[in-house]
């Protein structure tokens, strides 16, 4: 399977749906994508509009400056010491590392690349484009023999499962007895809600609990799109095993992978600045707070959901129907079949509508 062999892009099946939720009196809540709607902070738009003399090619190893900053984010936010600027690399957002890292790392047919059960689909893309196997489990035990990649997705799209740090012990441990890379996607990593992930940082794979700062077989990667609205930017990064670090640098400087320079020195910007991610978290949580009880008073039952920017919901209904009946309140929201095999009755209602917008929904979904 290559290129060639993919499916059509799911979310043309939601179209006709769109439609219908668009005729609604009050015009249509979006609830299916999970696209910033506010505001990127001033002082990241500044740092962007101050380097756009940007004449020479960007580094693909990225700025010192934006080096440092990654490192230095790790330690503040995520509490994982001892890292080296030799152990983190910018990318050009975080959907484009997913899917060709079993690409950059060599992967083939005969190879497993393992993904969450509930997963949105960019994992089993990447194991298509090689030719290698893609195989949906989430219990450590399960991973099979063969597997050269293992992603562990938290916090969880689209089911906001969070892995604590004796879980992704073990899955690193179990990693190792396969000779397999764990990759950590942590896109959502800021935006915890149920306890103790109100208070408490969600673990990173490379927490000192899960690994020591060698990471050997370990990567880290996050996105800047959630926490600090830059999903235009394409701002994200990697971070981890310094050899396998070096092999990704190697081949993303011959594709040409490398982040604009201006967005690079945004990025320094957006990691620095913690003041305005806890302002779009409350957003979040406001937004969360006004949607939840409102899709529960409809009938339908949150699962998991701890945090995320999503709300993984099913009223016992196959998706289609769900999405037909919120269709008719001029409701949009993403259909489980998209996210796994065993989830066709699960709806995903994601928080990035602006808030005028959420409460529409929320009035809409109580008179169900």
């Amino acid at each position: 399977m290559g290129v060639a062999d993919l499916a059509e892009y799911p979310w043309d099946a939601v179209a006709p749906y769109a439609e219908r939720a668009r005729r609604h009196p009050d015009g249509i809540v979006d609830l299916s994508v999970g696209s910033p709607v506010d505001e990127t902070p001033q002082r990241v738009r500044d740092a962007l509009a101050s380097a756009t003399d940007a004449h020479a090619y960007p580094q693909t190893v990225g700025t010192p400056a934006l080096r440092e900053a990654i490192v230095d984010w790790y330690a503040r936010r995520r509490g994982v010491v001892g890292l080296s600027t030799a152990q983190v690399l910018p990318t050009v957002g975080s959907k484009e590392l997913v899917a060709l890292l079993p690409l950059l790392l060599g992967l083939g047919p005969g190879d497993v690349v393992v993904h969450p059960r509930a997963a949105y689909p960019t994992y089993a893309v990447g194991a298509a484009l090689v030719g290698a196997t893609a195989v949906a489990a989430d219990d450590p035990a399960q991973w099979p023999e063969g597997a050269r990649l293992i992603w562990v997705n938290s916090p969880g799209n689209p089911d906001g499962r969070v892995w604590d740090a004796r879980s992704l012990a073990s899955a690193a441990a179990r990693a190792r007895e396969l000779g397999a890379v764990l990759a950590g996607d942590e896109c959502y990593a800021e935006l915890g809600w149920d306890s103790p992930w109100d208070t408490e940082p969600i673990p990173s794979v490379l927490d000192p609990r899960v690994t020591d700062p060698t990471a050997s077989g370990i990567l880290s990667v996050y996105s800047l799109s959630k926490q600090s609205n830059l999903a235009g930017y394409r701002a994200a990064f990697l971070a981890g095993d310094a050899q396998i670090v070096g092999r990704l640098l190697t081949a993303r400087k011959h594709l040409g992978l490398m982040v604009p320079a201006p967005v690079q020195h945004a990025m320094v910007a957006a990691l620095q600045d913690d003041a305005d991610v806890a302002v779009q978290k409350e957003r979040y949580r406001a937004r969360r707070d006004l949607l939840k009880p409102a899709v529960e008073a409809a009938g339908f039952r949150v699962d998991s959901s701890e945090a995320g920017l999503y709300l993984w919901a099913t009223e016992g209904r196959d998706a289609w129907e769900s999405l037909d009946r919120l269709a008719d309140a001029g409701i949009l929201a993403g259909p489980g079949h998209f996210y796994g095999a065993g989830f066709g009755q699960h709806v995903r209602f994601a928080l990035t509508a602006p808030d005028e917008r959420i409460a529409a929904a929320a009035a809409r979904l109580q008179s169900l």
